[in-house]
């Protein structure tokens, strides 16, 4: 008899696209380490009220560098997973838009913050493509208002200040509670509500796995603590889970 396919659920954090060079922001060596003011650029109240934090946000964007960006082993590694047949969803807290860009169907793909490769107005609600505000930047504009109505523009992604999406929330809770196998990958666990998802996987008797350079407050609920590079122990860890060796339970 074959054993049960598994349902795959995998939360990735800034951890998975550092080697695509886009940094984190929490780890030891993280951008707000380096810089702890850094963190009113992407907190919403601050943005709007102040046009020097917006003018600094901006050029925050042009040095992360997120829109030229390329998906890298860790992201094509899940695209294999999700080519294998295997039922799967991406559960991320990126907002750089890789796992699309990688080639995972879009319906595969839940971003939890949002997507920073559009921008919206605050005023009109337009959305236009960031890759044009940037370009304004460039030409000499340091802080591109909505050229519909002349509103503040924003990236598409819940800043610090503002919720999740009620309903993609619940879409990833119950991705969460139905799943076999939960995969936590480059995210120290600690921004909720996205880190509490382990914790509804794991007590609707999910196997939790944590991949992550380092601890998070979940590992010792975890059936196994992977510490080697994303870029390396991902594929290592997909091709195990496509040779079948976390079946679902009977």
């Amino acid at each position: 008899m074959n054993a049960k396919r598994p349902l795959i659920a995998v939360l990735t954090g800034a951890g998975i696209s550092t080697d695509s060079g886009i940094p984190d922001y929490r780890g030891p060596n993280g951008l707000w380490q380096r810089d702890p003011k850094a963190q009113e650029l992407v907190t919403i109240g601050p943005y709007l009220a102040d046009p020097d934090v917006r003018r600094r946000s901006w050029q925050l964007r042009k040095e992360v560098g997120a829109v030229g960006a390329e998906p890298n082993a860790g992201h094509l590694a899940l695209v294999e997973l999700e080519r294998s047949g295997l039922p799967m969803r991406v559960l991320t807290q990126n907002v750089d838009g890789l796992h699309r860009r990688s080639g995972l169907p879009e319906r595969k793909v839940l971003e939890l913050h949002g997507t920073a490769d559009r921008v919206q107005c605050v005023r009109c609600r337009l959305r236009t493509p960031m890759a044009e505000a940037l370009a304004r930047v460039d030409a000499g504009e340091p802080d591109p208002a909505c050229l519909a109505c002349g509103g503040v523009l924003k990236p598409c992604t819940v800043m610090f200040g503002e919720v999740l999406d009620e309903r993609v929330l619940a879409d990833a809770a119950a991705i969460a509670k139905a799943c076999d196998l939960f995969l936590a990958v480059g995210t120290l666990l600690q921004v909720h509500p996205a880190a509490g998802l382990a914790r509804v996987a794991v007590e609707h008797g999910a196997r939790l796995i944590v991949v992550n350079a380092d601890p998070t407050p979940y590992d010792d609920e975890a059936a196994e603590v992977i510490r080697e590079p994303i870029s390396q122990a991902l594929p290592a860890l997909v091709a195990r889970i496509t040779a079948g060796e976390f079946s679902a339970p009977a």
